[in-house]
């Protein structure tokens, strides 16, 4: 962060100071680098979730270490890593994008990062303060009642999240106003970029989702050092209401980590195919239609618990539905591809592999949505499988195609294409090995959050290549690692456009000054970079 801060700002923080600063690419900056802290911690959490299971009856880990690890690497990976990255790319972003010199509310924006890093801090304290959360990421009840839960993790997970929770919804409004107050002269909505559209519509999802895990959190509390009998069934209570609750925060959440990485191939796909993006207001659209109906599928994970055949055949009808405007998004960007001038940088490379992955993802999350198959592989790795290829398959790959795209921008260099090959082929393979065998093991009957397992299941080679997969990927965190620190140390020198782009953050200088534009831009078309370079070409919108 100091590095990069300091190519962009010459004593930016010897005046400020990190803890003080307010400047939306700080903080921006900052942002990511959490992320990228939580995803080594959360990958070493999973490496050793892998070894335990690479064959069976290993004992690298206890059962009740074991369940704290696989709690909070999925904790980790979702509140941690995916939503601090993607927060972290649309602070420094979408100010530059349209035309602003900084966000709405510069100081809290700095308080939602400094809530989510504490919230993060607080999970993690649990470690040395009796055990960490161990009921899974979602925390159903009643592993997670004083009758059935031992020690003070749960306490600890119901603290962290309030807090980082607080953080976000705090970044999405201001995100939001940001968008819709401070554009620029002639950027109207019909002409923001696709990133900021999605970002916009995240932030709105976060806005009506969080306050469920909120609340759902508030009565869990209660619950636990009050009295209360909201989730134990024993004192009048209801366990599914957690579920309700969860899940109407929890598949929200899903597109709340997705359409920013959808953002980020719609703006990479088109520079690097020469063209516009094709179909630009379905796209647009499609992001809306994805958000409104995110709010109505939530149930689909709770087809096990027998809410009845009317309930499960319209939260199975939804959930197929949702599929529909996801898939114009894919469509849209192989007809952006389709007969462009194709150029194979790395930030494409990886928004190709971000394709082929999360259609993977997709159509797995579709046979998910049909309740007989739903029914056999609940609570199966097949779930988890499909879980790991849109997560990671998706979201990891859009923000790994982000990072490449736009590390020229944040310190004025271009990331090295050898490493930048090397960490792509090992984290395509890597996720290949370690996610694809999970559906076999699903199909095969094994069930997910299992500590070990004896030989002759049928288990042992599928989880075996799963964990060599999950080391690849590990492998290829390592290639970029070695590749940002040489780019920040000698890489090439990257000039305020090296990509031909068609957005405003390009035509700033590499790093962009403190104020972002020397005079505010004026924006006459959807490419207004494009149209600045290209008078005589200009877009008609």
């Amino acid at each position: 962060m100091t590095a990069t801060a300091l190519v962009r700002r010459p004593g930016a923080f010897a005046t400020a100071g990190v803890l003080r600063t307010v400047d939306h690419k700080d903080i921006g900056i900052m942002y990511v680098l959490l992320g990228i802290a939580f995803l080594a911690i959360g990958g070493l959490e999973a490496l050793l979730l892998r070894v335990q299971l690479a064959t069976p009856g290993e004992q690298v880990l206890d059962p009740s270490t074991y369940d704290q690890l696989f709690t909070m690497h999925g904790i980790t990976m979702i509140f941690l890593v995916a939503i601090p990255m993607l927060i972290g790319f649309a602070n420094y972003v979408v100010p530059l994008q349209i035309g602003a010199e900084d966000v709405a509310f510069p100081r809290l924006n700095a308080l939602s990062f400094w809530l989510t890093l504490f919230g993060g801090v607080l999970l993690y304290l649990s470690f040395v303060a009796g055990g960490a959360p161990d009921a899974g990421w979602f925390a159903y009840a009643p592993l997670t009642e004083p009758a059935h839960a031992v020690g003070t993790g749960m306490d600890w997970y119901i603290f962290g999240l309030a807090v980082s929770g607080a953080g976000s919804i705090i970044g999405a409004i201001n995100l939001a106003v940001t968008i819709l107050l401070m554009r620029c002269p002639g950027m109207v909505m019909g002409r923001a970029p696709m990133f900021t559209w999605m970002v916009l519509i995240t932030s709105i999802l976060i806005i009506g989702a969080y306050p469920m895990l909120t609340s759902a959190l508030v009565m869990l509390l209660v619950d636990r050092q009050l009295g209360g009998r909201f989730f134990d069934p024993a004192g009048g209570g209801n366990a599914t209401l957690w579920q309700h609750l969860f899940w109407s925060f929890g598949h929200p959440e899903v597109y709340i980590v997705v359409l920013p990485a959808f953002g980020m191939i719609s703006e990479i796909v088109p520079v690097f195919s020469g063209k516009p993006l094709f179909g630009y207001r379905f796209v647009a659209a499609s992001g809306i239609a994805i958000g409104f109906l995110s709010f109505g599928v939530w149930a689909h994970h709770m087809f096990a618990v027998g809410l009845g055949d009317a309930e499960n055949a319209f939260f199975s009808g939804t959930s197929m539905l949702i599929a529909v405007p996801t898939g114009v998004k894919i469509f849209n960007w192989l007809a952006t591809m389709w007969r462009g001038r194709i150029r194979l940088a790395m930030p494409m490379v990886f928004a190709i592999g971000f394709i082929a992955t999360f259609v993977i993802g997709g159509l797995t999350g579709v046979s998910l949505a049909v309740v007989p198959i739903d029914l056999y592989t609940t609570d199966s790795y097949y779930v988890v499988g499909h879980l790991h290829y849109v997560l990671f398959g998706g979201t990891m790959m859009a923000v790994f195609a982000g990072l490449y795209y736009w590390f020229p921008k944040v310190t004025g260099r271009l990331l090295g294409h050898g490493l930048g090959l090397v960490h792509f082929w090992f984290t395509l393979i890597g996720l290949t090995l370690a996610f694809l065998p999970m559906h076999l093991l699903g199909i095969e009957g094994m069930p997910r959050r299992v500590w070990t397992y004896p030989p002759g299941m049928g288990w042992d080679w599928p989880n075996l290549v799963s964990t060599i997969g999950s080391f690849l990927i590990a492998a290829g965190a390592i290639a970029l690692a070695a590749n940002v620190w040489r780019s920040l140390r000698a890489g090439e020198r990257a000039g305020d456009d090296p990509w031909d782009a068609f957005t405003l953050e390009w035509s700033t200088p590499s790093p962009p000054p403190s104020q972002n534009f020397d005079t505010i831009p004026r924006v006459r078309g959807p490419r207004p970079l494009w149209d600045r370079k290209n008078p005589d070409r200009m877009d008609p919108q």
